[in-house]
């Protein structure tokens, strides 16, 4: 008894920790001071705000496109590399090719972030391409990291799927690839799905590799926030922080009940 009381109130603490910044955040944004940090009552003017502030919107809106197109590239990309990781005969360097997928999880952002500016850098020296750092270099820098974890969590649910199924329909005469598209990507949809997602917040979120990368007329969102937050937080940006949570939110509650129903299915 006595433990089990640890446990929950280290449990309670910790939900706390994690919880209460996020939930005072919140509350703030329905603050009708301009000041932050002194109350002046509810209100709404800084989300009608907001969506005035055309720096932060249009910031907003190109990376959301990017982490769309990163969380289709990264699952995309992603989804073979796990396949090619879980599948059982391997192949040759297949621990060296584990490995490289690894490397860009472990690697601290600004090394990772220097390093591909250098590689863009070399490219556009040698070759001419890209022609300039912007939206595309981004997109190219989080895919990077982005399909590292969605052929992680791929390879795991393809190591626990019914190989069965696959052999009966290569006996019966389906050809390889007409397997992989109609029982193995269908068996693997909620890994790709929790994997598009996960590249999806990744790209919204990154700010350090997007800074070396980047150029005039690619502001993303944490780029954005990073450069206004540095003169004093504005209340417009608790909105924002306020909005992102509840989509995300949304997201994450919606891949969670996807998620729960396969595995009642199965």
């Amino acid at each position: 008894m006595k433990r089990s009381l640890t446990l929950y109130t280290i449990c309670a603490l910790g939900l706390v920790f994690l919880y209460v910044p996020i939930a005072v955040l919140i509350v703030y944004s329905f603050n009708a001071n301009r000041l932050v940090t002194v109350w002046g009552g509810w209100s709404t003017r800084w989300y009608a705000a907001l969506f005035e502030d055309e720096l932060l919107m249009s910031a907003a809106w190109l990376s959301v496109r990017l982490a769309f197109l990163t969380g289709l590239l990264s699952a995309v990309l992603g989804t073979l590399a796990g396949i090619a990781l879980g599948s059982r005969g391997g192949f040759r360097g297949r621990r060296f090719f584990a490995t490289m997928i690894g490397g860009p999880i472990v690697l601290p952002d600004v090394v990772l972030g220097l390093a591909l500016l250098l590689l863009f850098v070399a490219f556009q020296s040698m070759t001419g391409f890209p022609a300039q750092r912007g939206a595309f270099t981004i997109v190219l820098a989080h895919t990077t990291f982005g399909l590292c974890y969605v052929a992680l969590i791929v390879q795991a649910r393809f190591l626990g799927l019914d190989r069965a199924l696959e052999e009966v329909a290569m006996d019966l005469g389906a050809r390889p690839f007409r397997v992989l598209m109609t029982i193995t990507v269908p068996l693997l949809a909620p890994a790709i799905l929790a994997g598009f997602l996960l590249a999806f917040t990744l790209s919204l979120d990154d700010l350090v590799i997007a800074s070396f990368v980047s150029g005039p007329g690619a502001t993303t969102l944490p780029m954005a926030v990073f450069s206004a937050v540095r003169l004093g937080v504005k209340p417009e940006v608790n909105a924002l922080a306020t909005l992102l949570i509840v989509i995300v939110a949304v997201a994450v509650i919606g891949a969670s009940s996807l998620v729960t129903g396969d595995r009642r299915r199965r």
